[in-house]
Parts: structure tokens; C-alpha cells; sequence
């Protein structure tokens, strides 16, 4: 039982560590010469002229939804490992993981949000035809993953509720 626990604490760190990394780096949108995220365009490779995303874009809004979005989904990701760890040793069992399993499912919706927002409009927040030549980013793959590993890690503390 303790390996499983290990591997759980372990696959949620990983989670944690992956919604950060898509959140926070500048690589959503990528090309020969720029790179693009859900906060700033960067329009050379050394990322030295870097412009933010402003209320001047048309589709600001939909931006906004995608930051909020990754932000709750890492801040629920959080509270979901601290849940995990005081609800180890403070409930019975059955009633265990429970709250850790929904909060993760929230974080699994708001990443799955975000991602499935920005690919669905990325061609409509850069409106600049240099920028429209890219393909996603390693960012955007890694949010992906995070939805998938945290949709995996929900599923994994529904079945570990009953365990002894």
C-alpha cells in the first residue's frame, strides 16, 4: 500500500510540476522566429522583444478565460495534494479521497478548458501574418498532459478510496 501511496504522491507532484511548467513558459505557439504563449508574443528567438498580450486584441477575453483557467487548475492541483495528504491519516476509510478526487476532476476540467479554448481561437489571437506560420508549442502539449495525467490521478483516488 505505501508504493501506491508513493506513486500517487509522486504522479500528482508530476502533475503539479507539468501545470506550472504550461502556465508559466513561453511556448504555446512557436515558430522559426517568435514564440507565443498565454501571456506575452515574443517576436525574436532570443525572447529580448517580447510584447504582452494587451486588451488591444480582439479576442482578450477568450485570453483571459485560458490564463484564469491554467491559474485555477495549478492553485486546484495544489490544494488537491494538500487535501490528499490531510485526508490520509485524518479520515476512515471509504470516505477517504473523495474531496481530493473531486478537486482533481476540477483541475482536469479547467485544463481541458484552456487547452480546448486556445486550440480551438489560436489562429484568431495572433493576428499578425508572421506569427500565424507556427505550429503549438511544447507548452500547449504539456497542458495536454497535465489534463491527462490529472484526469488519471482523479480516477486513481476514486479506486484508492476503498483500499485499506
Amino acid at each position: 500500500m505505501l508504493v501506491v501511496l508513493a506513486f500517487i504522491i509522486i504522479f500528482h507532484i508530476t502533475s503539479i510540476a507539468l501545470l506550472f511548467i504550461a502556465t508559466i513558459d513561453n511556448a504555446w505557439w512557436v515558430g522559426q522566429d517568435f514564440y507565443v504563449d498565454i501571456w506575452k508574443i515574443c517576436l525574436n528567438a532570443t525572447k529580448t522583444e517580447c510584447l504582452e498580450i494587451g486588451s488591444n486584441n480582439p479576442n482578450f477575453q477568450a485570453i483571459q478565460a485560458i490564463q484564469a483557467t491554467m491559474i485555477l487548475s495549478t492553485i486546484l492541483c495544489c490544494i488537491g495534494l494538500l487535501s490528499f495528504g490531510l485526508q490520509l491519516f485524518r479520515l476512515k476509510q471509504g470516505e477517504r479521497f473523495v474531496f481530493t478526487a473531486i478537486i482533481q476532476m476540477l483541475s482536469c476540467l479547467c485544463v481541458m478548458i484552456a487547452a480546448a479554448i486556445y486550440s480551438s481561437m489560436y489562429d484568431k489571437f495572433h493576428p499578425a501574418l508572421e506569427i500565424k506560420n507556427g505550429t503549438f508549442g511544447y507548452s500547449f502539449i504539456l497542458a495536454w498532459i497535465a489534463f491527462a495525467f490529472t484526469l488519471i490521478n482523479s480516477i486513481m483516488y476514486l479506486i484508492l478510496r476503498k483500499r485499506k
